[in-house]
């Protein structure tokens, strides 16, 4: 036998508590809890190990769903695919340049720039 909330709206959804309020109003709620456990020094921040291994199984549990590694290997090919007919259309064969930054050499760095200079100043041809 069905439960009333699940005939009501089919997805199992409960209609009493934290569950049943608005997104906005959950997490409102969640907010203060956090800011409170934190006052109170009570509340748990993950070390970098703690979080590296979160993070791996985190990675674990959603490489494990092929449809969904399926759907991102998907677009990033279109996004890729949309990339190459943009310098298509531009007449570009290859992905533009990054802009080089305005970089000062450090002291006893050589560039191109100085070396000419360098040679300038000392009367001497390279």
């Amino acid at each position: 036998m069905a439960s009333r909330d699940t005939e009501q709206s089919g997805r199992g959804t409960s209609h009493r508590g934290f569950a049943a309020m608005d997104q906005e109003k959950q997490r409102a709620i969640a907010s203060k809890g956090g800011k409170a456990a934190h006052q109170a020094g009570t509340a748990h921040e993950f070390t970098a190990e703690e979080a590296r291994e979160a993070g791996r199984k985190g990675g674990q549990a959603v490489s494990q769903n092929r449809a969904h590694m399926a759907e991102i290997g998907r677009q990033g090919g279109h996004a890729r695919g949309s990339r190459a007919s943009e310098r298509a259309a531009s007449g570009s064969s290859h992905p533009p340049k990054r802009e080089e930054s305005e970089h000062e050499p450090n002291e006893g760095e050589t560039t191109v720039e100085n070396e000419s200079e360098s040679e300038d100043e000392s009367g001497e041809e390279g």
